[in-house]
């Protein structure tokens, strides 16, 4: 396996930014990818991304291009960090560059709401058998830019190569875990976000902590079972990329798809809270997927269910959770 001295990451959002201050810090030679040449020029010029990471300057040693064939050809290592919806058109772009030969980590959370594929199995269907780990976990990315005490893993089918990505990302305040189960992890890291769209309607609605609890909790077995039923591990949605995540995603006020949910349950319409927006909630288009595919593998999953009829089907968010709360009593299995 060769040796990753220097590291491109593919989009300048939130995420991608916080790990190119990251890994800069640790001393490693960064190039950071955006699609729009203006706003890269922009951040060029004042050093933080205004739009995606406000108060974090980005180190002068991480270079920023809107250049992709210039970003592969520099880095030993990819990172993936576009949102999940624009991750197909990246990667056709990514397909004409000298991307061969390089390992890839992706930090993309996200299901397909047409072909149900995980992120990593369309990075495969595109690029081929490309050496590819995942990172997934409770990582709000203002605090790990704040270097405020993180976890993580990293989740590989190579062990080998989860450890030598596990020490470029390690820090003292962002420790990082290894783990061979890539479909428990993709599955948690994205099901959870619609997990927090429900527990933000529950904030909205000002319905209480038991009422959160309740919903976080059943939420981790929802995702749980259609996790284990696509081939994940059990022990892994306990774990941090399951109800660490979900944990995370569901309580923090700087999450975007508790705070979509929020707004849902104050009364706003979807596409004025999507409108002012300025980042991805992947929570609203993981809940059409996974919808879909629950129906098709018929695994019940009430609480996604009625997250997807208030988000594409206009559903009354009482309605929906007097619903989730009258159904046929049964056991808690």
């Amino acid at each position: 396996m060769q040796k990753i001295k220097k590291i491109s990451i593919i989009g300048d959002g939130g995420w991608g930014t916080t790990l190119a201050i990251h890994l800069a810090k640790k001393k490693y030679p960064v190039v950071l990818w955006g699609a729009f040449p203006e706003y890269v020029s922009e951040v060029q010029k004042t050093r933080e991304s205004k739009k995606f990471l406000p108060g974090y300057k980005i180190p002068e040693s991480v270079q920023l291009t809107s250049d992709i064939h210039k970003a592969v050809a520099f880095g030993d290592l990819i990172i993936l960090a576009s949102p999940s919806e624009y991750l197909p058109p990246v990667l056709k772009k990514l397909k004409e560059t000298s991307y061969k030969g390089k390992i890839f980590l992706s930090v993309v959370k996200g299901v397909h709401p047409v072909s149900f594929k995980r992120m990593s199995e369309i990075i495969k269907e595109e690029l081929g058998n490309v050496s590819l780990a995942v990172l997934s976990g409770p990582t709000i990315a203002g605090e790990v830019a704040a270097e405020l005490a993180t976890t993580a893993v990293i989740a590989c089918s190579k062990a080998e190569l989860a450890k030598e990505i596990q020490k470029i990302v390690h820090s003292q305040t962002f420790r990082i875990y290894t783990n061979n189960d890539v479909i428990g992890t993709e599955i948690g890291g994205s099901i959870k976000n619609v997990i927090a769209i429900a527990c933000g309607v529950c904030d909205g609605l000002g319905l209480g902590s038991n009422a959160k609890a309740a919903l976080l909790t059943r939420g981790l077995a929802e995702i749980t079972r259609l996790g284990i039923a696509l081939g994940g591990k059990k022990e892994t949605f306990y774990g941090l990329t399951g109800l660490g995540d979900l944990v995370t995603t569901c309580v923090s006020p700087k999450s975007r798809n508790r705070t979509v949910g929020e707004a849902l349950g104050r009364g706003a319409k979807i596409k004025e809270v999507l409108g002012s927006m300025s980042m991805v909630a992947e929570g609203v288009i993981t809940s059409k997927a996974v919808y879909r595919l629950s129906r098709k593998m018929k695994i019940p999953m009430p609480i996604t269910e009625q997250v997807y009829k208030i988000i594409f089907e206009g559903k009354d968010v009482r309605k929906a959770m007097h619903d989730l709360m009258t159904r046929q009593p049964k056991s808690e299995k």
